[in-house]
């Protein structure tokens, strides 16, 4: 089963989320009281790497709900800084990720025209085996294939262009076929560690990600 979601209404909260959840957790989802969506649900693990802090008072909810974008010409602030090789793993409990036609994961970064901070994309079933799509963190003169955070996020809480839109919603796209699986549900972002910047970079800064193609989960 395939389906498209549209942009939420509202940004989950670190309240309205909960605590961090280990993989394999049932709970939660559409099951605590909050309507299905296409965001991530729960932050499984976060290893801060040098130079990370910013947004870490915000955990979980900064990093959980629809992307909130600067829009081409400036940073968004409601991220979080994985700091130099640094590790987030977010697990879907209501909806997650299948083999579609096209993109079938969008993930959002802050970057802005002239800046860039890539990070490492890999998806799960299990929580435990991950597949990665490879990330050309050092060839800038091809835009960083297979890297996220290389394309500035359109979509924000207050323009209400759709979050699950690959054509509309900016951010970094990414497609199961290439890895040959069907499906998953947990995402794993690690910050390439090729950002430099004169030792200005915090690194990756997630923002979001977002289901495009993907299916309801049901809990065991």
């Amino acid at each position: 089963m395939n389906r498209r979601w549209m942009l939420a209404p509202l940004l989950c909260t670190a309240l309205a989320c909960g605590e961090a959840a280990t993989p394999g957790d049932g709970d939660g989802g559409a099951e605590d009281g909050r309507a299905a969506d296409p965001f991530a649900d729960r932050v499984v693990s976060y290893k801060p790497g040098e130079g990370a802090g910013f947004g870490q008072d915000l955990l979980p909810g900064v990093v959980l709900g629809p992307p909130d974008g600067g829009g081409p010409r400036q940073s968004g602030l409601n991220v979080l800084s994985l700091g130099r090789e640094g590790e987030i793993v977010l697990q879907f409990l209501d909806i997650g990720l299948v083999d579609g036609p096209g993109a079938d994961l969008l993930v959002f970064e802050n970057p802005f025209i002239g800046w860039a901070e890539t990070g490492v994309v890999a998806v799960s079933e299990d929580g435990q085996t991950f597949h990665e799509w490879p990330c050309a963190s050092k060839d800038p003169a091809k835009k960083f294939p297979g890297c996220a955070g290389v394309n500035p996020v359109l979509s924000s809480l207050s323009n209400g262009v759709p979050a699950t839109d690959p054509a509309l919603a900016g951010g970094d796209a990414f497609d199961l076929a290439e890895l040959g699986i069907a499906r998953a549900r947990f995402v794993r972002i690690r910050d390439s560690g090729a950002n430099t910047y004169s030792g200005s970079s915090g690194g990756f800064d997630l923002d979001a990600v977002a289901v495009v193609n993907g299916e309801p989960l049901v809990s065991p």
